[in-house]
């Protein structure tokens, strides 16, 4: 069984909606993103087994509008990537961000449309704060795609 390790959430005030969590569930802060630490562009968030990630998007992935507050997607941890791909894809599940259009910055995630439009990623690297499929804590920071090597320079000359 896969298990969700990430879930995001859009909200046009990310600092305010963690500081929200936090206080409320005793979440632990990981990161801030963006120019203004104040008013950051996204927070990461753990509560120790799942990576909430709450972000102020630029692009509209999910056909909601920019302006759209709420669930976002959610994130499954797989052992092969490549390989579960093929079997979404298989089912008929739509890949709508490719492995090129991952920004060298993001952490090396896939994007499918499910059922109900609900988008969702799939990845190897457990989210900053989240579990391994096999239990291990991942660390509080992940490497980026570009770290990793699977940016978008070198999976578009691939």
């Amino acid at each position: 069984m896969l298990k969700i390790r990430h879930i995001a959430l859009a909200s046009q005030h990310p600092g305010q909606a963690a500081e929200f969590y936090k206080n409320a569930f005793g979440w632990r802060e990981l990161q801030r993103m963006g120019k203004d630490l104040n008013d950051p562009a996204g927070v990461v968030l753990s509560d120790g087994s799942i990576n909430v990630t709450i972000l102020r998007f630029a692009t509209d992935q999910i056909g909601k509008g920019l302006a759209y507050e709420g669930f976002h997607h959610m994130g499954v941890v797989v052992d092969d990537v490549d390989g579960e791909r093929a079997r979404l894809e298989a089912m008929g599940v739509p890949c709508i961000v490719e492995a090129h259009e991952i920004p060298p910055n993001a952490q090396f995630e896939i994007k499918f449309q499910g059922p109900s439009d609900i988008v969702f990623d799939i990845t190897d690297v457990a989210w900053p704060g989240s579990t391994a499929l096999d239990g291990t804590p991942a660390p509080d920071v992940q490497p980026t795609a570009a770290q990793q090597g699977r940016d978008r320079k070198k999976v578009a000359a691939e």
